[in-house]
């Protein structure tokens, strides 16, 4: 028997003299608009067992895709199995829509559909993954080198809400690194600037600045509704306190620290996964002393190497929000930028650590300033 291939036009006027038309897309992209009427059912799933959604084999079935080629397979294989009136549509979707033939699209502004385009093309993102971005609170602490890129880019993608926490200001010292800020803006608080340049890439992210230093005092304000953490600070009270508060609230902790030529980036979220992820604590205990671990303005850092663990922070991010790959809980990724080599150390939790281990009470918040100068 030999496959019969429809024009749109021809496909339309035998759906409406009673045909079953068949869009075999994955749901992704069946999600971004169907021809008119089409029931959808992938194409694996309708090749797999073709009698659980078209028992009558007698029906005459028409199948369409985004170009007309899926549809010419699926369409081979259901006669093997026995259809008898089995046709594709010549040009698919793509054809369909050009025709002028109707459509039924989902409620989507035209805005979202042109700046997420290339994101609902993802079948491991689509327009449910987008709108999941798009419901979610990310609170960057830092809006310096790393706070930067993570927030250029995390509003870039469509997260909903950034919530960017930074009493600092402007300075000309800062322009080398930290790319959310213009000569212009010197002196303007930093999350103003951030809002201003945030808000010019991507209106739709809303941006809640937060001109703070964070303390134990705000800080379980500042987590409140948010769904990730990045730790964006350049100092190690601050670290510690994020971590803490992370664990007692079960936030996922996406961390990142740059120093001359090398960063690290990880993911803690033992709050969320008590005994198996670690926290922070369990890599570092205790800090090292001031000497051993001066900040970028004391030991200079290489222009680029924030941006590079900036944005390995929000690729961690948009993985956790959307649920997808592996995210890089229990290990840290070590960047060297001279040898340009990545290398990655495992992490285990620590049963002894003092914060997240199962069963253990939150024992509060403690003086990290005095802590990490070993006070």
């Amino acid at each position: 028997m030999s496959l019969h291939v429809l024009s749109p036009r021809q496909a339309r006027e035998r759906q409406q003299g009673g045909a079953i038309l068949v869009d075999v897309r994955d749901a992704h992209e069946r999600a971004l608009g169907t021809a008119q009427g089409a029931r959808g059912i992938d194409r694996a799933t309708l090749e797999a067992d073709p009698a659980a959604y078209l028992p009558d084999r007698e029906a005459e079935i028409l199948l369409i895709c985004q170009s007309g080629r899926r549809s010419q397979f699926a369409a081979e294989a259901l006669i093997a199995k026995g259809y008898r009136h089995i046709a594709s549509v010549d040009g698919g979707t793509q054809a369909w829509s050009l025709a002028g033939l109707p459509m039924d699209m989902p409620q989507l502004d035209d805005d979202f559909s042109e700046r997420y385009s290339r994101h609902l093309r993802l079948p491991e993102i689509g327009l449910a993954g987008q709108k999941r971005l798009e419901a979610a609170t990310v609170l960057v602490i830092g809006a310096g080198g790393l706070g930067s890129p993570v927030a250029y880019y995390l509003a870039a993608a469509g997260v909903g809400t950034l919530r960017i926490a930074d009493d600092d200001v402007v300075d000309r010292s800062n322009l080398q690194r930290q790319i959310l800020h213009t000569d212009a803006r010197i002196g303007v608080a930093k999350v103003e600037s951030a809002r201003d340049t945030l808000s010019a890439l991507n209106p739709r992210t809303r941006i809640e600045a937060i001109a703070e230093r964070v303390t134990s005092a705000n800080v379980e304000a500042l987590l409140q509704g948010v769904d990730v953490v990045v730790d964006g600070a350049d100092n190690f009270p601050v670290r510690y306190l994020l971590n803490d508060a992370c664990v007692k609230l079960a936030k996922p902790l996406v961390y990142g620290a740059v120093h001359r030529f090398e960063g690290q980036a990880s993911v803690f979220d033992a709050g969320r996964h008590r005994g198996v992820a670690p926290c922070y604590r369990c890599l570092f205990p205790e800090p090292p002393p001031p000497e051993a671990a001066p900040n970028c303005a004391e030991a200079g850092v290489l222009g680029v190497v924030p941006g590079i663990v900036g944005l390995l922070q929000a690729t961690e991010v948009l993985k956790l929000l959307l649920g997808i790959g592996q995210p890089l809980t229990g290990r840290l990724l070590h960047i060297d930028a001279l040898g340009l080599q990545f290398r990655e150390t495992r992490l285990a939790p620590d049963p002894d650590c003092p914060v997240c281990p199962a069963g253990r009470d939150f024992p509060g918040y403690i003086d990290y300033a005095r802590f990490c100068a070993g006070g």
